[in-house]
């Protein structure tokens, strides 16, 4: 077989924030003979947490999205473009979370969470405009599609509420809504969702970790569990149709990326389904 079949090609760029006056690196990987198919244009798939999305040498948990390999290994998805924003390291708690946490047994000087929407923001009108001026893509939200995990997932859910209008698709992994349910519980309640969306949600028995254990008290495995339920729940009371959502609860699986890559092309299929 040609080694050139194999070739997908990442690009990075250094996007401004204005907000902290810093920049953020954003990669691009792009479908196979992207520079050959001219008259190509691409659905495009926007993750958080980057700097776990490509390569697991430099993961978080040392294994990463394993994107490129997903794309290789399922020759039936159809081409896209994947677009990993990278997080804030110290400050990616804040960013992930669209407002302050108050329910956690963190002492009360310690202020945490908030700043969700103008990360939203970045996202939405640098990003995203960046990306479809540089690049081929189908940029209507029915081929625009966010996926996240963990405090990923919830400004992935976020933003697919405030945003509906630009993404058609949520991959919504180990949601970790219990930060701040009351706040986001009132917001969804509050907002018309969207009926043409589709959303992959998971989440396993076994999540959890030492960081968010110094954030909660109870049960930390049935949190998470919860969070998944509610939120699927949410979507239908929100008229989203029950066969756009995807919900899998996995046995036995922990809150990493091992357990998220594993199960992203079911994800990727679920939300390229309506892909023309």
């Amino acid at each position: 077989m040609n080694q050139s079949y194999f070739y997908l090609k990442l690009e990075t760029h250094q996007l401004h924030m204005s907000y902290k006056n810093e920049v953020r690196r954003v990669r691009v990987l792009l479908p196979k003979n992207y520079d050959k198919d001219e008259a190509e244009n691409y659905p495009v798939v926007y993750m958080h947490d980057g700097q776990n999305v490509f390569y697991s040498s430099e993961s978080y948990s040392g294994y990463s999205w394993k994107v490129i390999p997903a794309i290789k290994q399922n020759p039936d998805l159809p081409k896209m473009i994947v677009v990993g924003i990278d997080n804030a390291g110290q400050d990616r708690i804040n960013e992930y979370t669209p407002w302050k946490i108050t329910e956690s047994p963190l002492p009360e000087d310690i202020e945490l969470g908030g700043r969700g929407a103008v990360y939203a923001e970045f996202v939405m009108t640098v990003v995203k405009p960046f990306i479809d001026m540089h690049y081929r893509t189908k940029s209507d939200k029915y081929h625009t599609a966010m996926i996240g995990s963990s405090l990923g997932g919830n400004i992935s859910a976020f933003m697919g509420i405030e945003y509906k209008d630009q993404i058609g698709g949520l991959g919504i992994y180990s949601l970790a809504n219990w930060i701040t349910s009351k706040a986001f519980d009132s917001y969804i309640d509050r907002k018309e969702l969207d009926p043409e969306q589709r959303v992959y949600i998971q989440v396993g028995t076994q999540e959890g970790d030492d960081a968010d254990r110094q954030l909660m008290y109870g049960n930390m495995k049935q949190a998470y569990i919860d969070c998944s339920l509610k939120y699927y729940k949410q979507l239908i009371k929100g008229s989203v149709p029950i066969d756009s959502i995807r919900l899998n609860i996995f046995a036995d699986e922990e809150h990493n990326e091992k357990a998220w890559a594993k199960h992203l092309p079911e994800c990727l299929r679920f939300l390229s389904e309506k892909w023309s």
